[in-house]
């Protein structure tokens, strides 16, 4: 884990990671800029709706709001939605400098099935916060047990997100990977939630879906090779 962790944070400074990196982040904060764009306009026409005629300051601030607060809450779901569309790229610019041999024979699955996945992903994670969001309102009274159960629902999660990034290149149905394509659940598990602590730090935030699948793909790769 440690040595995929440190090549991971060392490939960043290539030029391939890096020009992936810049999409990633690019695409992200426009999804987000987008979302409050939407939300500008239907409070717009909300507040004219309800008969305030002079509701455009009032609509921008609260879009700005809405745009920030839903950054805060849903970065870590737009994220890893946007790495799934380039997960390949980021995948294969691993694989090309250590495993070349994989690279070789991978079958890229293409943007389409990057979309698909990260719509899966965006759905999984949102039913499973959902589904945990009583366990989480227990939890409040204990103070660290929210962030606990949060980085533990989202470590599951998350690991199982990265480790089909990089199967998909390999089998013909990442939804059915044979044992070898698979990561043990702790070790998953644990590629998870070093993915979901990095996603709460802010600046962070935005390198970590390409050091997570990049990592992913060391992991991957290094059980293949036992």
């Amino acid at each position: 884990m440690i040595q995929a962790f440190t090549r991971s944070l060392a490939q960043l400074t290539d030029r391939t990671i890096l020009a992936i990196l810049l999409k990633v982040i690019l695409l992200t904060v426009l999804l987000f800029i987008l979302f409050g764009v939407a939300a500008y306009f239907g409070l717009v026409w909300l507040f004219a709706w309800l008969g305030w005629t002079d509701g455009g300051f009032a609509a921008a601030t609260a879009a700005a709001l809405i745009a920030i607060l839903t950054g805060l809450l849903l970065f870590r779901i737009v994220a890893i939605f946007v790495l799934n569309i380039f997960s390949d790229d980021i995948v294969d610019a691993v694989e090309r400098r250590y495993y070349p041999g994989r690279a070789e024979t991978a079958k890229p699955p293409g943007y389409a099935i990057g979309i698909k996945m990260g719509l899966a992903s965006a759905g999984r994670a949102l039913g499973y916060n959902i589904l945990a969001a009583p366990l989480y309102v227990v939890l409040l009274v204990t103070g660290i047990g929210v962030p606990i159960a949060f980085f533990a629902v989202n470590g599951l999660l998350l690991g199982r997100d990265l480790q089909d990034m990089v199967a998909a290149r390999h089998v013909v149905d990442y939804r059915n990977l044979a044992a070898e394509w698979s990561l043990p659940k702790a070790q998953r598990f644990l590629l998870g939630l070093i993915a979901a602590l990095l996603l709460a730090i802010p600046f962070v935030n935005f390198l970590a879906p390409v050091l997570a699948a990049a990592m992913a793909t060391h992991l991957v790769h290094g059980r293949r090779k036992t």
